[in-house]
């Protein structure tokens, strides 16, 4: 499981996802998560997927390998959708005991699973077409005028971006951590949830080390290289929009319009929509 994370990770590839400017992609993943929690219904979802599904598409990025980064958050998604269909209110569709299941809390619990999933595929998918030195370059580029009242974006930028790095890097570490203790008679896998999570403890100790061995591994290379922040510094690529950035800008304004327009034709329906199916019921 811990080898299926996504997030962090960079596909290598020359789609057309990957040329595109990395300003452009993060503005675009902010307007695709924005847009997620706009969509109240079934309509919107299926604009949500097709238009997610079209960009999986043309990355070229395999959907099992995406998918993949899921299993490490199953478990959540899986609580979230149990959390949601029990503590929502409504007609009451089944009851187990005390525990009522209804219609409103099923539908809310499918389209916050939904919502988790879109989310943390549409995330991955930035990462995964983007090299790190051009998402640190893009994020210290929209901070850029944030530079006016004093926010180190280049310094943010790095950060974040190391971050996100070194969680492939942490990842294989923990791994290779779990197996060499495993050789050694550790069980992680066996027992309820709650002893494999204690189980995993041991694991904390060697995992901080090896996290601070390797930071300050990359704070020597820097200093090596004469890093001393953002600076005066030069970049050997500057970055510039070209006519496939202003064609996938114009397509993400034209979703997000689907998106906007399509809530407020559904918000304009619902009346008319329930009250036929009150007269529906009642003819029944």
């Amino acid at each position: 499981m811990i080898r299926d994370i996504t997030i962090g990770q960079y596909y290598p590839g020359e789609s057309w996802v990957h040329k595109l400017d990395p300003r452009l992609k993060i503005i675009v993943t902010l307007v695709f998560i924005v847009a997620l929690f706009l969509v109240k219904d079934f309509v919107g979802y299926i604009v949500a997927v097709a238009a997610l599904g079209i960009v999986i598409g043309v990355s070229k990025v395999p959907l099992r390998f995406m998918l993949r980064g899921l299993k490490a958050i199953f478990i959540i998604i899986i609580f979230t959708f149990v959390l949601n269909m029990f503590m929502t209110g409504g007609t009451e569709m089944i009851r187990l005991g005390p525990i009522a299941i209804t219609y409103e809390g099923l539908y809310r619990a499918f389209f916050m699973g939904l919502r988790l999933v879109l989310l943390i595929i549409g995330s991955s998918l930035l990462t995964l077409t983007t090299k790190p030195v051009k998402l640190t370059d893009g994020m210290e580029s929209l901070l850029g005028p944030f530079k006016a009242i004093g926010l180190p974006a280049h310094e943010l930028a790095m950060m974040m971006t190391i971050a996100l790095r070194f969680i492939p890097t942490l990842l294989e570490e923990t791994d290779k951590i779990m197996k060499a203790q495993m050789a050694r008679g550790a069980d992680f896998e066996s027992g309820s949830v709650f002893r494999r999570a204690k189980n995993m403890i041991p694991i904390l100790v060697p995992l901080f080390v090896s996290a601070f061995r390797i930071a300050q591994d990359l704070a020597m290379a820097m200093e090596a290289r004469c890093y001393r922040g953002g600076e005066g510094r030069t970049k050997l690529h500057e970055l510039k929009f070209k006519k496939r950035d202003l064609a996938a800008a114009l397509l993400t304004c034209l979703f997000l319009a689907l998106i906007i327009q399509e809530q407020n034709i559904m918000a304009a329906l619902m009346p008319t929509l329930a009250s036929l199916a009150s007269n529906l019921a009642g003819a029944l």
